[in-house]
């Protein structure tokens, strides 16, 4: 895309956002607070785009996601305590990237991706930020979270030397969520002990995932997917069978649900 195109495209939406801060009744009234569930809801359909791989919805889906982002912007522009719109977030945003990309706008040529992460981190700090763990947001989903804490960690030395001992620490804490559990073996109310190993256990799993290069958020939301898809096939079989779902019986709902993976392993289901 040409930079004329996206200047006309951009003059054009500021346009449409200024008209419908002053003309509509719905967007007059927001605010910064307000628009924080849409853009949260926006992100998730972002990602749901590129999980179905379906390019037509994310090209929609981006849009939604920068209208959010752009409309942030005009609320800031009209209130004399954020002296700022959408140039100065990109001006701001514009003058970061070059600042933490000498590689490719200095004079330093690097290409090892590993040494820019690293410097990257380092720019960072030297920003002002006092922990190398500063900057996560606190609603960043907690398998994410664990993610970035421990990549932050491994870039200054803080890690496992190889896969073997990481294995080995999900042993160890699988060992002692074990231990922790009661003997009682219907739901219970977790104690603060045997909740505390499992968010160990579950930590120890994410770092696995990271040294296998596999996203903990990616691959959960996947696993929900594939639930949801053969729990469907269940309710369909059930449904066919003239049976309510609580009439139906483990037994056979879990063959309907072996019927669904066989099918998925066909390239019917």
């Amino acid at each position: 895309m040409s930079d004329e195109r996206i200047v006309k495209a951009a003059t054009a939406l500021a346009e449409v956002m200024r008209r419908l801060r002053r003309d509509c009744p719905w967007d007059r009234r927001q605010s910064h607070e307000s628009l924080r569930r849409y853009l949260v809801e926006e992100c998730h359909e972002v990602l749901d785009a590129l999980d179905r791989g379906d390019r037509v919805a994310l090209r929609a889906e981006l849009g939604d996601l920068l209208f959010q982002i752009w409309f942030h912007a005009e609320v800031a522009s009209e209130h004399p305590e954020e002296p700022y719109g959408l140039a100065e977030i990109i001006e701001d945003l514009s003058a970061k990237l070059i600042r933490r990309h000498p590689h490719v706008y200095g004079d330093r040529r690097e290409t090892e991706v590993e040494t820019l992460r690293a410097d990257w981190e380092r720019m960072k700090m030297q920003e002002g930020r006092r922990s190398r763990l500063e900057g996560l947001p606190p609603l960043l989903p907690a398998l994410q979270a664990a993610l970035v804490l421990q990549d932050k960690a491994a870039r200054v030395g803080f890690d496992w030397p190889a896969l073997g001992p990481v294995l080995d620490k999900v042993r160890e804490e699988l060992a002692e969520f074990l231990a922790e559990l009661p003997e009682e073996s219907t739901a219970i109310e977790a104690p603060a002990a045997l909740r505390a190993e499992y968010g160990d256990l579950l930590f120890a799993l994410v770092n696995v995932g990271r040294w296998l290069r596999i996203n903990p958020e990616d691959a959960l939301r996947e696993t929900n997917l594939k639930f949801r898809r053969r729990f469907h096939h269940v309710e369909e079989r059930a449904r066919a069978a003239g049976l309510p779902l609580e009439e139906a019986g483990l037994e056979r709902m879990d063959a309907w649900w072996d019927e669904a993976k066989r099918n998925e392993a066909a390239g019917d289901d």
